[in-house]
């Protein structure tokens, strides 16, 4: 179970509240710093991955804590910046904060149901049919970067090239949602047409089926 890639795995949650901290830090370079932290944690989702399959260390634990600790690290750094440029938005244009809290529920709920959808296909034996995508390769890409700079928010030229960059983000997160829900609503029909197909006997169970039901 130690091995690199999930020390590296383990190292990318143990950051998360080093993250948090720096980020609520009262200093004028705390910011840098916690975006250094994010883009570390970043890289680590990348490398974990390449070593793991490098090395052939793949385990159980990894593929369990991998995608957990990477949707956790995203989904505190968009409450964080949501938060940060609502209670600042008036050192923008009104409604400001929209342009972050809108992007962020998106992205937000996309990974829950991207998750939902994953886990389920892989119930029924297709977990490789929504394997990540070029889309979601960059989409991930583009939006790492728009948070660490907003996180970062030098100057206001900044703030605003990371913001055109987490509307893309968001852009193709629809973008690959609406790739993964097709394949699964296709397996859904699927379902659905082999049931209707089935012969009206093979619905019933039999007497001995009946009794042995656990639902009885």
């Amino acid at each position: 179970m130690y091995n690199l890639p999930n020390i590296l795995t383990i190292l990318r949650v143990i950051l998360i509240p080093v993250f948090v901290g720096l980020f609520y830090y009262p200093t004028p370079s705390s910011n840098l710093y916690a975006a250094i932290v994010f883009v570390i944690a970043a890289l680590t989702d990348l490398l974990d991955g390449y070593l793991a399959r490098k090395l052939k260390q793949t385990t159980k634990f990894g593929a369990f804590l991998d995608p957990v600790a990477d949707k956790i690290i995203v989904c505190t750094a968009l409450v964080l910046i949501v938060e940060y440029y609502s209670v600042h938005v008036g050192d923008f244009f009104p409604h400001f904060n929209l342009l972050v809290s809108i992007p962020a529920m998106v992205i937000i709920a996309r990974e829950i149901v991207v998750s939902a959808l994953r886990e389920w296909m892989a119930e029924i034996g297709q977990r490789a049919q929504v394997a990540v995508n070029w889309v979601g390769k960059w989409k991930t890409t583009i939006q790492m970067s728009a948070i660490a700079l907003l996180v970062w928010r030098v100057n206001e030229p900044m703030i605003y090239a990371a913001i055109g960059l987490l509307i893309l983000a968001t852009v193709l997160t629809i973008w690959s949602m609406v790739m993964y829900l097709k394949v699964g609503f296709a397996h859904m029909s699927e379902g659905e047409d082999t049931a209707k197909s089935a012969p009206a006997s093979a619905s019933v169970p039999s007497t001995q089926e009946q009794d042995t039901d656990p639902k009885v």
